[in-house]
């Protein structure tokens, strides 16, 4: 088994040339909540990012989090919007009401998902 490598010169040094790919899955858009997750885990778990980059399981991890926190959105929004008042006879009746109190819902839900799922 041989492995060959081309080598640049560096100054008086030829190193190799060693340069991995930047992990192409991972500059298509992958959502608002997997990207936050991957900034997340780059700035305050630098050791599981990077272990997750090396198996290669990164994407994975992260279309699994994308896919958890709009599920989870999806389940808590209408429960949150009932318990707020914010129905459809409000939104005919006041519509700027219904849309500041679905805003304050949805942030709630993503603070929930945020403390659930991103920053863990």
């Amino acid at each position: 088994m041989s492995i060959e490598l081309d080598y640049i010169k560096v100054g008086d040094y030829y190193l190799p040339n060693l340069i991995l790919d930047e992990a192409p899955e991972l500059r298509h858009f992958i959502g608002k909540y997997a990207d936050l997750r991957r900034e997340y885990l780059k700035e305050h778990q630098l050791a599981l990012w990077m272990v997750l980059v090396n198996n290669g399981t990164a994407l994975d991890h992260l279309r699994e989090i994308e896919d958890a926190a709009n599920a989870r959105l999806d389940a808590l929004l209408p429960v949150l919007t009932k318990n707020a008042g914010a129905t459809e006879v409000l939104k005919a009746s006041d519509p700027l009401k219904w849309v500041g109190l679905m805003n304050a819902c949805k942030a709630q839900a993503e603070e929930i998902i945020f403390d659930e799922l991103i920053y863990i």
